[in-house]
């Protein structure tokens, strides 16, 4: 067999892969077109990383009733809680990329890159921002029966008697709860006794209960019990007053200087979903969180409609990665 005839079947393989490769890439393309302009031909699923009846649960439900209206299919909102979040941020991160199945992200998830020293999925890759939803402030609330502080100064004297004894209980290890329990120990000198839960929910009940003394949880799922007189709100962790709390004050107020963390919620699809998917669904969940209804929806439970760009969503997923990352360094949080 001479040179010639080698070279020659070799230009022929070479062309033919070539062709092959470009077949296959146009089938690729057109296979994602049809998938975007075919969409949805089936039910959604809105992902929530916590048990029902916390703050997570109660804005995607939000949302998902008004989102199945606007696209006209269901949105199923379906709770996958465990680790902080992570396990429901790890499902749909591996979810198939068609637009079927959504995250209800947080706050959390910029915090948990830092915290969690091996985590399954990439938060900034395997996830694509969709919209930020709401911002909702934290509040600091105690167990009005059990725990005899009226303000957050009696609060931190009371801690300081009894070191590691007086409980908070939070969403998680990892979440902002956790973080905002740590931040508050360094600035007051208290030692705290961390008790992380699955969600708001379960987490509400043993502080109804008097199982743990305190919290630093979000205001959506104590509102009503603060307004009952169950719980005592002593202070909220935003740099401004909530609207539905205006007396409160906040912890900057109280002596914290420089305290501001609130926890914000946003919607997220897996990577590869194709782009004009995710452009409808920004346009369709903007005009959904503007709307004077969703905002009425919002104000009774303590959220603030936020609404936006991708680019928006993703440049604060950015800044705050960043941001606490030095806060869990300098306090010292870790979870293998």
């Amino acid at each position: 067999m001479n040179a010639a005839f080698l070279n020659m079947r070799r230009r022929r393989t070479v062309l033919a892969a070539a062709t092959l490769a470009l077949g296959l890439g146009a089938t690729a393309l057109a296979c994602a077109q049809q998938t975007a302009a075919g969409w949805p031909a089936r039910p959604i699923s809105l992902v929530v990383p916590f048990p029902a009846g916390g703050t997570t649960d109660v804005l995607a439900r939000a949302l998902a009733d008004k989102l199945s209206q606007s696209l006209g299919q269901p949105v199923v909102v379906e709770s996958k809680p465990g680790a902080g979040a992570t396990l429901g941020a790890d499902y749909v991160a591996k979810a198939r990329p068609d637009g079927y199945t959504l995250l209800m992200g947080a706050v959390h998830h910029t915090i948990a890159t830092s915290v969690y020293k091996k985590l399954p999925y990439d938060f900034q890759k395997d996830l694509a921002p969709v919209t930020m939803v709401a911002l909702v402030p934290n509040v600091l609330v105690i167990n009005a029966a059990n725990t005899p502080a009226k303000n957050v100064a009696e609060l931190v004297a009371l801690a300081k008697t009894a070191p590691d004894r007086l409980a908070y209980g939070s969403n998680g290890n990892g979440t902002a709860q956790h973080l905002i329990g740590t931040q508050f120990q360094s600035l007051t000198g208290t030692r705290l006794l961390h008790v992380p839960y699955k969600g708001s929910g379960p987490l509400t009940t043993d502080l109804l209960g008097g199982q743990v003394a305190m919290s630093f949880d979000t205001i959506t799922p104590v509102l009503q019990h603060i307004k009952g007189g169950k719980l005592r709100a002593l202070a909220v962790t935003t740099a401004r007053r909530s609207s539905v709390l205006p007396d409160v004050p906040t912890l900057e107020e109280a002596g914290l200087k420089g305290f501001d963390i609130g926890t914000w919620f946003g919607v997220l699809a897996p990577a590869g979903v194709p782009k004009d998917i995710v452009a409808r669904l920004n346009a369709e969940m903007v005009k959904i969180i503007h709307s004077p209804d969703f905002a009425q929806r919002m104000q009774a439970v303590g959220a603030e409609p936020l609404g936006g760009t991708q680019e928006e969503m993703a440049r604060q997923i950015r800044e705050e990665t960043a941001r606490f990352a030095k806060l869990v360094k300098d306090g010292g949080v870790s979870i293998d």
